[in-house]
């Protein structure tokens, strides 16, 4: 008889809208009394329908909460390199991960075309830019994060005897969660990655069912299997992780629509799911007090 899927971690993402002093700190020392295993934030200059108001910069707001907390991991979900460079993020990770005392997880994707895209006063990479910058992007910032000293020239980023001593609290670098759906973005997460982030399939967010995302979602992480082939690794070296809130599902609804929810996706190997913190007014509403039972009754945790 087959055994039932060891329950994923509970995450939490939490958005950078309050000032630290009038609320922001406390949410990140409460998610941590919560029991979460991981405090991620969005690493934008602004997002969505959040644009004309508070949003704070993703890597101080993680400095502070690394000040804040003691035992919770904390990560970007996700930088991309839409207004990032290489060389000044590896700097600012490592001393992230410093402060921190090795807590860090680098959430990484290719970025997309909102307001990020343009705010350096450029016109947005097509499919295909972002992806060969993202593929250049993580490359370099692997070895930068790995080495001592490091050289590189390519088509999008140099860097020149650029020093990161000491490097990483976390050996032989701090884990990076590959976020990715399309081929060329899976094989990174098959090369790079000590995870792999979906938010599933945007395409059935709107108008699809609970069944037809987990379908969209199996297929995700089937092809996630090839990429990880191509490269002779085993696809159970890489956590996956479910960042919610994108698809028809209402896990925040109930403790028992969170545990059907992360059981079905349990399944198909997910080993965390990440909750957003309520806001509300936003597409992020939900009841609070809901939210912190699910946080405290809705599954086992690992450390």
């Amino acid at each position: 008889m087959a055994s039932s899927p060891r329950p994923p971690r509970l995450s939490t993402v939490i958005l950078p809208v309050r000032r630290w002093h009038e609320g922001g700190g406390e949410v990140w020392r409460r998610a941590e009394e919560l029991g979460f295993h991981t405090a991620y934030t969005y690493d934008h200059l602004s997002w969505r329908t959040f644009r004309d108001g508070p949003w704070f910069g993703a890597l101080p707001t993680l400095t502070a909460a690394a000040a804040a907390t003691r035992r919770m991991r904390l990560g970007t979900l996700v930088t991309s390199p839409n207004f990032r460079h290489p060389v000044t993020l590896a700097k600012e990770l490592i001393s992230l991960d410093d402060i921190s005392g090795g807590r860090v997880t680098l959430g990484i994707g290719a970025g997309g075309t909102g307001f990020d895209a343009t705010a350096l006063g450029r016109d947005p990479w097509s499919p295909r830019e972002r992806a060969d910058r993202f593929g250049e992007f993580t490359a370099l910032l692997d070895r930068l994060l790995s080495e001592d000293v490091v050289s590189y020239e390519g088509d999008f980023y140099s860097a020149h005897e650029v020093r990161n001593i000491p490097g990483c609290v976390q050996r032989p670098r701090l884990p990076f969660a590959v976020a990715a759906t399309g081929p060329r973005g899976l094989r990174l997460a098959a090369r790079h990655g000590q995870a792999w982030v979906t938010t599933g399939d945007p395409k059935v967010f709107e108008t699809g069912t609970p069944d037809e995302s987990l379908a969209a979602i199996r297929r995700q992480t089937e092809r996630l299997a090839d990429a990880c082939a191509e490269v002779e690794r085993d696809p159970a070296e890489l956590d996956r992780i479910l960042l919610t809130g994108f698809t028809p599902d209402r896990p925040l609804d109930s403790v028992e629509a969170f545990r059907d929810f992360a059981g079905r996706h349990a399944e198909l190997g997910f080993t965390e799911i990440v909750l957003h913190w309520p806001i509300q007014d936003s597409l992020f509403a939900a009841d609070e007090k809901i939210f912190e039972r699910i946080a405290m009754e809705g599954l086992a945790r690992s450390g």
